[in-house]
C-alpha cells in the first residue's frame, strides 16, 4: 500500500482531489492511503508517508519540503497545476506512483 500525503495551504483545498485520487486508485486496483494536511504539519507527519505531494499554492516551499522529506527518505514534488486545477485524480495518482518508484 502506498501512503500518499498531500500538503497544501490549510489541508482543506485538496479534499476533493483526495476523493478523486481514491476513485482512480479503486478503478486501477491500487491500494493507497491518501490524506491531506496543512503544510505546517509536514514535519510532524512525514513519518507516515511514502510520498509527499505539495499543492501548487505552496509550491514555493518545495526547497524546505525537500529538506524535511529528504531526511525521512520520502520523495516530494509539486502537483502539476493543470492536474490540480482540473482535479484530475488519475494523473495525480500516476504522478505519486512515478515519484515513489524513483525513490532510492
Amino acid at each position: 500500500m502506498l501512503r500518499i500525503r498531500l500538503f497544501c495551504a490549510n489541508g482543506m483545498s485538496t479534499s476533493l482531489l483526495v476523493k478523486k485520487m481514491e476513485e482512480a486508485a479503486k478503478e486501477k486496483g491500487k491500494e493507497v492511503d491518501i490524506k491531506a494536511y496543512p503544510i505546517l504539519d509536514m514535519e510532524r507527519l512525514i513519518g507516515e508517508a511514502d510520498v509527499a505531494l505539495l499543492g501548487p499554492q505552496v509550491g514555493y516551499q518545495l526547497a524546505k519540503s525537500k529538506e524535511i522529506c529528504g531526511a525521512a527518505g520520502v520523495p516530494v514534488d509539486v502537483i502539476p497545476m493543470a492536474d490540480y486545477g482540473m482535479c484530475n485524480g488519475m494523473n495525480v495518482l500516476r504522478f505519486a506512483f512515478k515519484l515513489a518508484a524513483g525513490k532510492e
